[in-house]
């Protein structure tokens, strides 16, 4: 797994938007629209709760935030309060796709490609 601005690469495919992996290690394109409401606030989109929906239903061991390339992924107070119900690692995404290399427990990943 490899990352730089703007792009994700994972298992050969190259991402050039924000990406979520699931606890079967499935990609999919994180629903940025569901926290659009709140970048007036933020400068940027935040992750807010609403994304994290997904928790519920997958139960991972860990959640890992990738928080872009220099750390300015905002996380919106909703979502720190569903994440405080797990595991949470957030760091630079570079740093979390070292970890996920490693990670052996289900886990889901949002992953922030920019910033």
């Amino acid at each position: 797994m490899k990352t730089k601005f703007g792009w994700v690469m994972i298992d050969g495919v190259r991402y050039d938007h924000d990406v979520i992996m699931h606890c079967d290690r499935k990609v999919t394109r994180r629903q940025k629209n569901l926290s659009k409401k709140l970048k007036c606030i933020y400068r940027h989109t935040p992750l807010s709760e609403t994304e994290l929906d997904i928790l519920a239903s997958e139960q991972p061991a860990v959640v890992y935030i990738g928080t872009g390339q220099v750390g300015d992924l905002p996380v919106a107070p909703g979502a720190q309060l569903v994440l405080e119900r797990y595991e949470t690692i957030m760091r630079k995404t570079p740093e979390i796709m070292d970890l996920l290399a490693e990670e052996k427990r289900p886990f889901i990943a949002v992953l922030h490609v920019k910033c």
